[in-house]
C-alpha cells in the first residue's frame, strides 16, 4: 500500500527524491505528469508514489491549484504521509505550494526543512545558503527562468503566501507544539536533520516539505523497507542530451569536450524553430552524429539571452516561457527520433525541462528509479515501444566539473562489474 506520497515541483526533483527510498529497496514509482489517481491493484506493492506536479514554472495561483488538488485527493484517500518536494535552491513556487498543501490536507501546520547539507544547501537563522553563499547571491540568483531574489526563506514564502512562518533555530530543540503555520527548521548537518525528524509526532509527519535531503530522513521514521536491487548492466555508449543553461552544467559540458566527448551544439535555428525536432533535418543530423562513437553530447550551449544576431532574429517575437517550452519540446522530439532510429546506448538527460520534453514526446507516463550513481545523478528505466531503456538524469545545478567523464567510465564499467571483474 502507499505509505508516502511525494509531490515534486519538477521531474529531476521527483527522481532525486524518489531515489532516496529506492536505494534502500523501497518499491517506488515516479509519474511523469501531475495527473493523480488512487493506485490500482497492480500497484499495491508500491510504498512510495512520486508525482511530478511540474509547478516550477507555473504562475503562483496555478501552482496552488495543482498542489491543492493532489493533496486533497491524497488526504481524502487516507494516505498517511504527504511530502511536498521543493527545489533545493528555493526556485519556483515555494510559498504557494506550502500554503496549498496545508489547505488541501486541512492542516494547521506543515513541517518545512529546505536544507540538503550533503550538497552544500543549509539554512541558518532562516537564511538559505548554497555552499555558504546566500542563495540570491549564488548562480541561482541569476537563473533565467526563476531567479531567487532573496535569501531569507520567510521572505521567499511571503512573496506568495500570507500563511505565518514559525522559525525553529538550529540551536533550539524541536517543538512539536508550536503555533500554527509553516514550521521552518534551520539545518546545516545531517545530524540536525535526523534530530528534527525524531522530534516530530505522527500528526506533524502527516504533512511535511523540503528537498531530497529531508525526504531521506523519512525512510526510517515511516518504517519503509524492501529488498535492495543491484544496478543493471548498461550499454557503454553514453549519449548526453542537455537542455540546461545553468553555469554549473556549462562547465561540465566544456570539461567533457576537453576530455574527448564528441559534442554537437544546436544552432539558434534548430533550437528556436517550432517542431524542428520532428524534422527530416533533425533526423539526418542524428544519423550523421552518433554511429561509431561512445561518448556524445547534444546540447543547446550558452544562455538564451545571448545577443547574437542569429539568436535575436529567432526569439524577437517570443517571451522567455515560450522559448523555454520550445527548446524542451525540440529536445524531446530529438530524443524520440534518436530512439526511433534504433539508438542502442545509455541515454542521459540533464535538466527537468529536457526530461519532461522527452517523456512527453515518447508518451512515457512512468519512470522506475533504479539507483543513485552519484549524488543527485539518478539511473531509471522506462518502456518505449515494448523495449526497456536505461536513463540517467541530473538537475542542471548538480555535480562536479568532471561528472560526465566519471559517468562515462561508470557506464562502460558496468558489464565488467556484472561479471565480477
Amino acid at each position: 500500500m502507499i505509505k508516502l506520497l511525494i509531490i515534486a515541483d519538477d521531474f529531476t526533483g521527483a527522481l532525486d527524491t524518489g531515489i532516496q527510498f529506492v536505494k534502500h529497496g523501497v518499491k517506488t514509482k515516479v509519474l511523469a505528469t501531475p495527473t493523480y489517481s488512487i493506485p490500482n491493484e497492480k500497484q499495491q506493492d508500491t510504498q512510495v508514489f512520486v508525482i511530478n506536479a511540474e509547478t516550477r514554472h507555473l504562475k503562483a495561483d496555478q501552482a496552488y491549484d495543482v498542489v491543492f488538488r493532489v493533496v486533497q485527493a491524497a488526504h481524502q484517500a487516507g494516505i498517511p504521509h504527504i511530502y511536498i518536494k521543493t527545489d533545493s535552491a528555493l526556485r519556483g513556487n515555494v510559498g504557494s505550494s506550502l500554503a496549498a498543501a496545508m489547505a488541501g490536507a486541512q492542516a494547521e501546520q506543515i513541517i518545512f526543512v529546505p536544507a540538503f547539507p550533503q550538497i552544500g544547501r543549509c539554512t541558518r537563522d532562516g537564511v538559505h545558503y548554497i555552499n555558504d553563499i546566500p542563495v540570491h547571491q549564488s548562480v541561482f540568483g541569476q537563473d533565467l527562468f526563476e531567479p531567487v531574489t532573496c535569501s531569507d526563506v520567510r521572505e521567499i514564502i511571503a512573496l506568495q503566501s500570507p500563511v505565518p512562518v514559525v522559525l525553529h533555530p538550529e540551536n533550539q530543540p524541536v517543538n512539536p507544539h508550536a503555533q500554527p503555520g509553516i514550521q521552518l527548521y534551520d539545518a546545516c548537518s545531517e545530524a540536525r536533520m535526523q534530530e528534527i525528524g525524531d522530534g516530530l509526532d505522527e500528526k506533524q509527519l502527516h504533512l511535511s516539505a523540503g528537498c531530497a535531503g529531508f525526504a531521506a530522513i523519512l525512510l526510517g521514521l515511516f518504517g519503509l523497507e524492501g529488498a535492495k536491487q543491484p544496478l543493471p548492466e548498461l550499454n557503454p555508449v553514453l549519449m548526453v542530451v542537455c537542455g540546461s543553461i545553468n553555469p554549473i552544467t556549462t562547465k561540465q559540458l566544456e570539461y567533457a569536450a576537453e576530455q574527448g566527448f564528441h559534442r554537437l551544439t544546436l544552432t539558434a535555428a534548430q533550437k528556436f524553430t517550432s517542431r524542428w525536432g520532428e524534422s527530416a533535418e533533425c533526423a539526418q543530423l542524428l544519423q550523421n552524429f552518433y554511429p561509431g562513437k561512445n561518448r556524445l553530447i547534444l546540447d543547446i550551449n550558452g544562455p538564451l539571452e545571448t545577443h547574437s544576431v542569429e539568436t535575436a532574429a529567432f526569439v524577437k517575437d517570443l517571451d522567455v516561457e515560450q522559448v523555454r517550452v520550445m527548446v524542451a519540446t525540440n529536445l524531446g522530439s530529438l530524443v524520440k527520433q534518436l530512439l526511433d532510429q534504433g539508438f542502442d546506448g545509455t541515454l542521459m538527460l540533464t535538466g527537468g525541462d529536457t526530461l519532461l520534453g522527452a517523456t512527453k514526446a515518447l508518451g512515457v507516463q512512468e519512470l522506475s528509479p533504479i539507483g543513485e550513481i552519484y549524488q543527485g545523478v539518478i539511473l531509471s528505466s522506462f518502456t518505449y515501444k515494448e523495449q526497456t531503456f536505461h536513463l540517467i538524469s541530473k538537475s542542471g545545478g548538480f555535480g562536479e566539473k568532471d561528472i560526465l567523464p566519471k559517468l562515462a567510465a561508470f557506464v562502460a564499467g558496468t558489464s565488467q562489474r556484472q561479471q565480477g571483474e
